[in-house]
């Protein structure tokens, strides 16, 4: 890697420089670089060395260190949360469809209400801007939080991302206001690690996973992505498989744009695996016919997809997205927008149902699950192996004993 990471863009119309903060000419430069240690001992050793430990992640015997020295390790890198810029944010909807039209597309109307209720023994850990826990669909769930940015339980949303995505994943099917998640009573762990601006390094990123798996989530979402990976990065979410956690996240909005490999999606289904094996799942995004969104990226690392074309959910009150104007009274804000970003909640919501119906399930059963009772007839570059079926998820995992199901082909077509 070289010696200062490049930043991450998920939208190209922004301009990305990664540069050391400015310093007298008469004071070396110091610059923040990511150091894996095997013990304290080490960690004090370059503190007497005149380095400054700026952050420890002792689950991933990883630490941030501030110093004027030459020292061998990679500057933090930054990513960007995925949300599409056009037509991210539409303001009207196609008469004759829902609302919330993804709900029908995934079939999740059809999910029994006790296997709803079931989900309550789950948690989903939606690592985004923070949230807006006021949004009465949130607010019912009443979500435990934590900023890694702060190091409080504040978690804000200004950007707007993180309250969306975390509406689609675990949005209350009981309150009878708004919008409903995909993950029916499932528990909802807000982490706050993208900034204001929409960006989070791989340092926080780390950090948000360990304190997820550690405050006993079962799943996480990260709808965030780039182009580079980082040891740091790999560590965390292998981690996190290894205490049996699913990760899920989105494979990027960049298909015209030269279509690159995302990250962190690729280490979760690792190119080349054609939808097979892996340790997570990477989630593009489908039209309201089904078929791929325009941008929605393609390759040999994508699993399955999910509606992510002006899908409809939940708004922070703190962000400036354009708001719907709605037929009934509601103490909460909605609206639609397009992404990735919003493809991967609705499996990690999904993945909640799954699991909560069949705790006995493993990391890599509840991946094989979703993927084979998803809606194609084989696995494709486009699409994985289809688009996200709940009903015949549920169905599925019922039926799931012992071994992962085989990949040969989709269960059911549609």
């Amino acid at each position: 890697m070289s010696a200062f990471a490049r930043v991450l863009c998920a939208v190209a119309a922004l301009t990305c420089v990664a540069a050391p903060s400015a310093t007298p000419a008469s004071s070396p430069a110091t610059r923040k670089v990511v150091l894996q240690y095997r013990s304290t001992e080490e960690l004090a050793a370059l503190e007497r060395s005149g380095a400054r430990v700026v952050r420890t992640l002792p689950a991933l015997h990883s630490a941030v260190v501030e110093t004027s020295r030459s020292l061998a390790g990679p500057r933090p890198v930054l990513r960007q949360a995925l949300v599409v810029d056009e037509p991210a944010l539409a303001q009207t909807f196609q008469p004759g469809i829902a609302w919330e039209w993804q709900w029908d597309a995934a079939r999740v109307g059809e999910v029994p209400d006790w296997a709803l209720r079931a989900a309550s023994s789950v948690t989903v850990a939606v690592i985004d801007s923070g949230a807006d826990l006021n949004a009465p669909d949130l607010a019912h769930k009443s979500p435990s939080t934590w900023s890694v940015l702060s190091r409080s339980h504040s978690v804000r949303d200004r950007l707007g991302h993180g309250t969306f995505v975390a509406s689609l994943a675990t949005g209350s099917v009981a309150n009878g206001i708004g919008i409903s998640g995909f993950g029916g009573d499932a528990k909802l762990l807000a982490i706050q690690a993208i900034d204001a601006d929409g960006y989070v390094t791989d340092v926080d990123e780390a950090a948000a996973i360990v304190y997820a798996v550690k405050h006993g989530a079962k799943i996480i979402n990260l709808s965030i992505g780039g182009a580079q990976t980082s040891a740091i990065e790999r560590r965390a979410i292998h981690w996190a498989f290894r205490h049996d956690v699913l990760i899920v996240a989105a494979a990027g909005n960049e298909h015209d744009e030269g279509n690159p490999v995302e990250y962190p999606a690729a280490l979760l289904q690792p190119v080349g695996s054609r939808g097979r094996g892996g340790i997570g799942l990477a989630i593009g995004a489908t039209d309201m016919d089904g078929t791929r969104a325009y941008f929605s990226n393609t390759g040999s690392y994508i699993s399955l997809a999910a509606p992510g074309y002006n899908v409809f959910a939940a708004e922070s009150a703190d962000s400036d997205w354009p708001r719907a104007q709605l037929p009934w009274a509601s103490a909460g804000y909605y609206g639609w927008a397009s992404g990735t970003s919003f493809a991967a909640p609705e499996v990690a919501g999904v993945a909640a149902l799954v699991w909560g119906v069949n705790p006995r399930l493993t990391v890599r059963q509840v991946a094989s699950v979703i993927k084979q009772s998803a809606t194609g007839n084989a696995w494709n570059h486009e699409l994985g192996w289809g688009s996200l079926d709940a009903t015949a998820a549920v169905q599925l995992a019922l039926e799931t004993r012992g071994q992962a199901p085989r990949l040969a082909h989709a269960r059911r077509t549609r």
